[in-house]
């Protein structure tokens, strides 16, 4: 038997690595119990209906939604489950990104002439997967809606057990969208197929990690460079993989990506041939960027500044926390060259955005998610 959730989470509490949080403690009560259960049941018996225990029924539970306010350690919760999750038939995606890989694979079935497309893409994802966990689930585009209930249905019919994170109850999901009724069945089936749980933890661990922390380094050197990888290692334990973000049949790639955080250079985002979309895109799947090697710009640099200032407008108008190193302060990054003066906006945004409160108030379309404190 693996070791319970709940002794692992005091370990780390012990250990100084988390703050001990009884709402965390008793959300981890339900994610311990579907980890029991897949300790049982290690192996799916044969056929796609058999692979949660036995066939699921009707109404039978298949998973859990956890939601709670902003910074709550939601997303901790979940990577600690799937951490110890004893199955290797499972996957941790943001969903943001999973639901471009869906559009992604909607495309390229369609082009086979197949009647429905959701059921193909949806045996692709099910297949040898037993477990399937979800980062900030939210549902913002039409699009989305309309193809999330169908592909749940067959994901559940197919005995894929969900974990998912969200900002907000099953209930406010597209709160106001275009054709809301049409997305009504999709949260019934959510509160009939998952155990429905809030998280309401007394802190916002995002906040408070960075709290009163320098989050603009320049200039560029072998200081800036440690300070940015100390802030790194401390919000993501020195994990990450690759972010591939499907932008209109073209992929964007983020070198580093870990629960909501990414991870870049100047010359990733801003000396590719990449424009509104693609930054969009990326606001959509991070509520923090670590930017770095911010270079002086002029004339000769001219559309890489223009890059520079749409992704500032994207990230500041998103609300996403920027931590980055730069060759200069803002105002001193583009002083000559065609732009040069609207690019005060742009300084004046990275001033703001260095504040320790700057993303406190949020919109509805707030993505952000749990960083852990450390006692320090």
């Amino acid at each position: 038997m693996g070791q319970h959730l709940q002794a692992i989470y005091d370990t780390r509490v012990a250990e100084g690595l988390l703050r001990p949080d009884p709402a965390q403690r008793a959300a981890l009560l339900r994610l311990e119990t579907l980890r029991e259960a897949l300790e049982t049941n290690p192996k799916p018996r044969s056929g796609l209906l058999a692979r949660f225990f036995k066939p699921p029924e009707p109404t039978g539970k298949q998973g859990i939604y956890l939601w709670g306010g902003v910074g709550r350690g939601k997303s901790m919760l979940m990577d600690l489950f799937f951490q110890h999750a004893p199955t290797s038939q499972k996957r941790r995606v943001h969903f943001h990104a999973f639901m471009q890989e869906v559009q992604s694979a909607l495309h390229e079935a369609r082009k086979t002439g197949v009647e429905d497309a959701i059921k193909p893409v949806a045996e692709g994802i099910a297949r040898n997967l037993r477990l399937l966990c979800f980062d900030e689930m939210q549902i913002t585009d039409i699009t989305d809606a309309m193809i999330v209930g169908r592909l749940f249905e067959k994901l559940f019919a197919a005995g894929v057990i969900i974990v998912t994170t969200s900002n907000r109850h099953p209930s406010d999901l597209y709160k106001d969208g275009l054709n809301r009724q049409l997305f009504l069945p999709f949260i019934k089936l959510l509160e009939d197929r998952l155990e429905v749980d809030q998280l309401d933890a007394m802190t916002d661990y995002r906040q408070d990690r960075l709290a009163g922390t320098q989050v603009y380094f320049s200039p560029l050197g072998a200081a800036s460079g440690k300070a940015i990888d100390d802030i790194w290692r401390d919000l993501t334990g020195g994990r990450h993989e690759v972010l591939c973000l499907e932008v209109k049949g073209r992929t964007v790639r983020v070198p580093r990506y870990w629960a909501g955080m990414a991870r870049a250079s100047f010359w990733d985002l801003c000396g590719q041939p990449l424009g509104p979309a693609d930054y969009l895109a990326l606001v959509g799947a991070v509520k923090l960027l670590v930017l770095e090697g911010i270079p002086r710009l002029d004339a000769s640099k001219f559309n890489e500044a223009k890059r520079f200032v749409t992704l500032i407008d994207a990230l500041y108008e998103g609300h996403v926390r920027l931590i980055a190193s730069a060759e200069d302060i803002p105002e001193r990054l583009y002083l000559e060259g065609a732009g040069s003066f609207e690019f005060e906006r742009t300084a004046s945004r990275l001033r703001e955005m260095q504040g320790a409160g700057w993303g406190d108030g949020r919109d509805a379309r707030d993505r952000a998610e749990g960083l852990t404190a450390p006692t320090r």
